[in-house]
């Protein structure tokens, strides 16, 4: 686990090698505890101050066989770039003064009372991660579902479609993290993205009057993460879309049957040896496949190792992570 560290660093190790007072790393712990993808993405600096430009090879040159005094034409391989932007998502915490000086210990409580503002931060980066769409959100970044939303683009083959119809279907992700293949960015200059700032003691109003405001003494934060995705390979994303939960059986006699659908995922990616590979899935998608798994005539897919210290399930070695994120309402893929 150390080696995979290194060579794809996740935002607590570029937070802890720029962070030297400990401050960001420390929020990047409660993100990660409040949402699994978050610790499993790899993140890398951006090579612009918005996002990152990547060159992505868009065509193989194709060798030819020469015969004896023939000639062999000169070949390149063609290459498209793609620029992937960083979204800037805010949140300002602030509290009563006197309120945070009760017991004593300031620093600690206004802490204990910005978690939320933090795992708020974690639930939109996490939901933007597979939602975001640029075209409808400029501001924020371009997720996983509209790069992979189409059974006529040139990913569709890393398309696996449930089976369901309608609009209330969920989908499984197969995402291989690593520098060569998906990336979370961050813009090129930056301390892991994420900025933490103490404005120190500030003057409120207090409008709950009405037009009679009041002034109150309060402490205020500031959080920033600006955060991107690239996606340089798209055979080391697969989705499975379509799944409709209430078709869902335990013995998978009718509806999507989810192991079989994952063994075909796995086989979609070219080397999942070539960076940190997990399945997302919501909390409804993760207990189904546990229930089918327990109705298996033959041996179960799944299996439990303990990894720092926490169980983590897995899917023939590939560990599968719940995502709360995940809708149950997607729009049908076709």
């Amino acid at each position: 686990m150390a080696v995979l560290s290194v060579r794809n660093p996740t935002l607590l190790d570029l937070a802890k090698a720029t962070d030297p007072d400990g401050r960001i790393a420390t929020i990047v712990e409660i993100l990660n505890e409040t949402n699994e993808v978050l610790e499993d993405m790899v993140w890398m600096e951006g090579n612009l101050p918005t996002g990152h430009r990547t060159t992505i090879r868009s065509g193989i040159p194709t060798p030819t066989w020469r015969k004896l005094y023939g000639g062999v034409q000169p070949t390149k391989s063609t290459n498209v770039q793609v620029t992937d932007n960083c979204g800037m998502l805010e949140a300002y915490a602030e509290i009563d003064k006197a309120l945070a000086d009760l017991n004593n210990n300031t620093a600690a409580f206004r802490l204990s009372e910005d978690r939320p503002h933090i795992e708020g931060i974690a639930q939109e980066i996490a939901d933007t991660l597979f939602y975001g769409n640029e075209g409808t959100e400029p501001e924020a970044f371009t997720g996983f579902a509209p790069r992979y939303n189409s059974l006529s683009a040139e990913n569709a083959d890393n398309i696996i479609v449930g089976g369901g119809s309608g609009s209330d279907n969920g989908s499984i992700w197969l995402v291989v993290w690593g520098e060569s293949t998906c990336h979370g960015v961050i813009p090129k200059g930056s301390s892991a993205g994420l900025q933490h700032r103490d404005m120190g003691e500030v003057t409120l109003e207090d409008a709950s009057d009405g037009s009679n405001s009041g002034r109150m003494q309060a402490y205020r934060t500031h959080y920033r993460f600006d955060a991107g995705l690239t996606v340089r390979d798209w055979r080391y994303v697969v989705r499975i879309p379509n799944i409709d939960k209430s078709t869902l059986v335990k013995d998978a006699a009718s509806g999507a049957d989810l192991n079989d659908l994952m063994f075909q995922a796995s086989e979609r990616v070219p080397n999942l040896n070539a960076g940190k590979a997990c399945f997302y899935m919501s909390r409804d998608m993760r207990t189904f496949l546990r229930r089918q798994n327990a109705n298996l005539r033959s041996g179960s897919t799944l299996s439990y190792d303990e990894v720092g210290g926490r169980k983590v399930m897995s899917f023939h070695g590939i560990p599968i992570k719940r995502c709360d994120a995940l809708a149950a309402d997607e729009a049908l893929v076709s």
